[in-house]
């Protein structure tokens, strides 16, 4: 064998690596469609789960392979679980979240809608990851979501923004970078740090009066950043940082949503448990209650 051929070995593995998890994915993603409680829009809501609980994917995401973990988790706990897609692109398969946010949040309001004349139930509870654990405050606050939504819970969710670890700054000194970037996805630049669409957002308080909030964030994020930039403040509002649950959780950005202890956090939120804290980011720990 060459040196050469022997160089193009790991490079075919791979490859070949890759096109198997995107087969075992598409095949998971297919199992899932017909799950009992995932996406089942005979579904009915009871007295132990009056809610429908509705995944928003992040940027780059689509609803079909971003919940592999989270969907059965959910539904194996009794929840009827309904993934939301957006923001998709006809000239980019796969990959959705791209358009822009406002554009998405209506697509997210007309998604709700179906969910709620579906099921019969007056609200939904709602989780969503990035882009779409922040996407939905727009739709809450611009809307008239708030009325729809009883509990929002955001995983590495970018409510203020991200500072790219400088790299939103250096791309303001060239505006083509801008501008090549919206072509692409407008999403993208308008979750840069103090971008038109943050500013609105956030404009008058991050929160709005009748629905509870949860952010669970990690300080390994590499793509929100700071970390930091997740938290809410307001009433009713739950600040979870993940290593404060379990120091040795090593979850980043992508990875929380597989996290275990992040799992189990959003089980206690959606069930309006606030287990005891040793420390506190942003609002006060209870001791472990119900609330829902």
């Amino acid at each position: 064998m060459t040196a050469k051929a022997a160089g193009a070995l790991p490079m075919v593995g791979e490859g070949l690596a890759a096109a198997q998890s995107a087969a075992v994915a598409t095949q998971v993603a297919a199992a899932l469609t017909q799950a009992p409680g995932i996406d089942d829009w005979s579904a009915r809501p009871d007295e132990e789960h009056p809610r429908p609980v509705v995944l928003v994917h992040g940027t780059f995401g689509n609803a079909e392979t971003y919940w592999l973990v989270t969907a059965p988790i959910l539904a194996a706990a009794g929840y009827s679980v309904f993934r939301a897609d957006y923001g998709a692109d006809p000239r980019i398969p796969v990959f959705h979240g791209l358009t822009s946010m406002e554009k998405s949040a209506q697509e997210l309001a007309a998604f709700v809608d179906q969910v709620l004349a579906a099921t019969g139930a007056k609200q939904v509870d709602m989780i969503g990851h990035s882009q779409g654990g922040m996407l939905p405050r727009y739709y809450l606050k611009f809307l008239g979501g708030a009325k729809k939504v009883h509990h929002l819970i955001g995983l590495s969710p970018n409510n203020h923004g991200t500072t790219a670890h400088g790299m939103t700054a250096l791309m303001k000194q060239y505006p083509i970078t801008l501008e090549l970037t919206d072509v692409v996805s407008p999403a993208c630049t308008e979750q840069h740090k103090d971008s038109a669409f943050m500013t609105k957002l956030n404009e008058g308080g991050d929160t709005v009066p009748g629905v509870k909030y949860t952010v669970i964030a990690t300080k390994y994020d590499e793509v929100v950043t700071p970390y930091t930039s997740c938290w809410l403040k307001g009433t009713d509002v739950r600040n979870v940082l993940l290593q404060d649950v379990c120091p040795t959780d090593l979850s980043m950005h992508g990875t929380i949503v597989y996290s275990p202890y992040a799992m189990r956090e959003v089980l206690n939120a959606l069930a309006g448990r606030v287990p005891a804290a040793k420390k506190k980011e942003g609002t006060a720990a209870a001791k472990e209650t119900t609330t829902a």
